[in-house]
C-alpha cells in the first residue's frame, strides 16, 4: 500500500510527488505517457519558461482568476525558491525580457531530466498507467482505479492531471470526472492564452507587427486589457504574445469583443499628424495607397483605407483635413472585431476547472472528500504568459504534496 498516489506526471504532479516523498511518504506517481513532463517540452517554445522572477504580489497581479486563493501556496513557494530548487538540481537558469526565467541551455529537456533524477533519488515509484477513477467510502478516498489492473489502495491521492488544453500531451480532462466523483463542482472550461478568430484577417496572413499597442474592448466599450508588444495575423485571425494575454480576459456573455490596435504607439496624435502632413506633401502627386507604404506594411493598407473610408486613389495633394483626420484616427485606433476563441485544444492553458471554494488554499485538500488533494491546471486558476502558469503548478504541487504527506502522518498517529 502506498501513502500517496499522484495522478499526472506534469509539472504540478512531479512537484507534488517530490514534496510528499521529502516528508517520508511512500509515493506512487501514475503517468499515462511513456515519459513525464510531456507538456513541459512545448512550454516557452521548447525552452521551458520555468517561472517569472518577481515577488508574490507581482505574481498574483498576473493571475486574473482566483489569484487570492493562491496567496498561501505562492508565499510558501515563491518564484525565487522555485529558481533555487532547480539550480540545486543542477539546472543553471537565466532571466530574460519580462523577467521570464529559462534554463541557460534553452532546453526544456534539462528541467524534465532534473525532475526525473530527483524523483528517483527520493524513491518515488513511477508507472506508466492511466488512472480512470477513485474509490471513495464514506466521503473518504481509499484507492485509485487504473485501466487493466486492480486499484491501488492509498491513504491520499493528488489529482494533477492538467486541464484539457493540448490533449496530445495527455491532458484530456480525466481529472474533472474524478473530481466530480468526489463531489466537486467543475466550472466550465475553455481555452486561455489562446489565439483569436477574426473574419477579415486572411489577407494579412503571416504578417507580424512589432511594437504595437493592443487594447481588448468588451461589448460595453470597456477596455479590459492594454499592452504593447507583438502580434501575428493568421488565416483564422490573430495570434502572438499580445493576443494570448488578451484572451485571458475574455468571459462568456461579455462580448462582442474588439481588438483595438494603436499602430504607432510611440507617436502621439499631434506628432503623427505632422508625419502624415510631411508624407502627403512629399508625395503630392502619388496615390495615398502608395504613400501609406512608408508608414505601414503593404498587406495592411487595404484595411486601413477601408476603416478610414478612403479609396486610396486620392493624390497626396488632394487629401483633405477631414480625410487626414480619419486616417490618423484609424492608425491610432485600428479595430478588429473578434468572432471567437480558437478551440481549447490550441490553448496554452485551460480556464475553468475545480471550484477553488471547495479546496483548502493552505494544502490544496478537498473539502468534499478526505484524503483527496489537487494541484495545477485542474484548479480554476490561470495566469498570463511569462512563466506564471508554471509558477502556479510548482506552488500548488508543493502545497498538495506537503499536505498529503501530513495527512498520511496524521492517519498513522491516529492508528489508521
Amino acid at each position: 500500500m502506498h501513502d500517496v498516489v499522484v495522478i499526472g506526471g506534469g509539472a504540478a504532479g512531479c512537484m507534488a510527488a517530490l514534496a510528499a516523498a521529502e516528508q517520508g511518504a511512500k509515493v506512487l506517481l501514475l503517468e499515462r505517457n511513456p515519459k513525464i513532463g510531456r507538456k513541459l517540452y512545448i512550454t516557452g517554445k521548447g525552452r521551458c519558461n520555468v517561472t517569472n522572477c518577481c515577488d508574490v504580489a507581482q505574481c498574483m497581479n498576473n493571475i486574473p482568476r482566483n489569484g487570492r486563493f493562491l496567496f498561501s501556496a505562492l508565499t510558501r513557494f515563491p518564484p525565487d525558491q522555485v529558481m533555487g530548487f532547480f539550480e540545486d538540481l543542477g539546472v543553471p537558469l537565466k532571466v530574460e525580457r519580462g523577467n521570464r526565467v529559462f534554463p541557460e541551455s534553452d532546453k526544456a529537456a534539462d528541467i524534465i531530466d532534473a525532475l526525473l533524477r530527483a524523483l528517483r533519488y527520493r524513491g518515488v515509484s513511477l508507472r506508466q498507467e492511466r488512472a480512470n477513477g477513485l474509490e471513495i467510502k464514506q466521503d473518504t478516498l481509499s484507492a485509485v482505479k487504473v485501466e487493466g489492473r486492480e486499484a491501488y489502495p492509498c491513504k491520499a491521492t493528488i489529482l494533477a492531471t492538467g486541464g484539457c488544453s493540448y490533449p496530445g500531451t495527455g491532458s484530456t480532462g480525466d481529472g474533472y470526472s474524478m473530481a466530480r466523483e468526489a463531489g466537486h463542482t467543475v466550472r466550465s472550461c475553455r481555452g486561455s492564452l489562446v489565439p483569436l478568430e477574426a473574419g477579415n484577417c486572411a489577407p494579412m496572413q503571416g504578417l507580424s507587427l512589432r511594437n504595437v499597442e493592443l487594447a481588448l474592448v468588451n461589448g460595453a466599450g470597456k477596455i479590459l486589457f492594454r499592452e504593447q508588444g507583438e502580434l501575428l495575423f493568421t488565416h483564422f485571425g490573430l495570434s502572438g504574445p499580445l493576443v494570448l494575454s488578451a484572451s485571458a480576459h475574455m468571459e462568456e456573455g461579455m462580448g462582442p469583443y474588439t481588438v483595438r490596435l494603436d499602430l504607432k504607439p510611440a507617436l502621439d496624435q499631434q506628432t503623427l499628424d505632422c508625419r502624415l502632413v510631411r508624407e502627403l506633401t512629399e508625395g503630392a502627386n502619388k496615390t495615398l495607397r502608395h504613400i501609406l507604404e512608408k508608414l505601414e506594411p503593404k498587406s495592411l493598407i487595404p484595411l486601413i483605407l477601408e476603416q478610414s473610408k478612403l479609396s486610396g486613389e486620392e493624390k497626396g495633394n488632394s487629401v483633405t483635413k477631414v480625410q487626414r483626420k480619419s486616417l490618423l484616427e484609424t492608425l491610432k485606433s485600428f479595430d478588429i472585431p473578434i468572432t471567437g476563441l480558437r478551440p481549447v485544444s490550441e490553448a496554452i492553458v485551460t480556464s475553468g476547472g475545480v471550484m477553488v471554494n471547495e479546496v483548502s488554499p493552505k494544502d490544496m485538500s478537498s473539502k468534499c472528500c478526505k484524503g483527496l488533494f489537487f494541484a495545477g491546471e485542474l484548479l480554476d486558476v490561470d495566469g498570463y504568459t511569462g512563466g506564471f502558469n508554471l509558477q502556479i503548478a510548482w506552488a500548488t504541487g508543493r502545497a498538495a504534496g506537503l499536505g498529503a504527506a501530513a495527512f498520511c502522518e496524521g492517519d498513522e498517529e491516529n492508528g489508521i
